[in-house]
């Protein structure tokens, strides 16, 4: 299991006169990572420096990476991953766009700046559990919909998507454990279960 962020998260500082502004971004790969990262360049295209760092899970194990974007080294980029790795954070970029205002702060200072912006981030982030699961699909009737909601929030079982045709159509997120709870109770269930299937395996996020 991997902690991770809930949902992405944004905040901001000023030190002598130079705008800092910590994106907390969740990804799952290093392409999205890259991504996501160009979009930030693209939104803060006047600013100075987009520093960032990231550390993301995959088949091979986690990749850490960071740049410091101009600013000197081991300024930016180091400290904000440093700070990742201390708070046990995975499949996060953080990227932290400086705007200069004028003032030379030193290594000191940019150190002090960029960690301080990305601890203000984090303070403000929901952390969540994330675990290796499925998007899985269950047929139900009209008339059980309620109840199969009910079911999914006391279990605390993410409902994605629902689809209305002739039955309903409701694609959840479960870890192996919360599949088989649900397919061995399925007579013991107060609404029917008419078809399922696993859709695609997938990392879910868990509170």
């Amino acid at each position: 299991m991997l902690k991770t962020i809930m949902e992405n998260v944004y905040a901001e500082i000023v030190q002598k006169k130079s705008k800092f502004i910590a994106n907390i971004i969740y990804v799952q790969t290093v392409e999205e990572a890259e991504q996501r990262l160009k979009e930030i360049r693209k939104k803060y295209y006047d600013a100075r420096h987009n520093c960032y760092a990231f550390s993301i899970m995959t088949q091979e194990g986690i990749i850490n990476r960071s740049s410091d974007d101009g600013e000197p080294s081991g300024t930016a980029g180091g400290p904000i991953l440093n700070i990742i790795n201390k708070n046990e954070l995975t499949n996060v970029l953080v990227v932290v766009t400086r705007y200069f205002g004028g003032i030379l702060l030193g290594t000191g200072g940019l150190v002090k700046a960029y960690s301080e912006a990305t601890l203000k981030a984090i303070e403000q982030a929901t952390f969540v559990v994330e675990q290796l699961g499925m998007e899985f699909e269950v047929v139900i009737s009209y008339a059980d919909i309620e109840k199969f909601n009910y079911y999914c929030s006391k279990n605390d079982i993410n409902v994605i998507k629902v689809e209305y045709d002739e039955q309903v159509k409701c694609i959840i997120e479960v870890n192996e454990e919360e599949k088989q709870k649900l397919l061995l109770n399925i007579q013991n269930l107060n609404f029917k279960i008419y078809n399922y299937r696993v859709i695609k395996q997938k990392n879910i996020k868990k509170h």
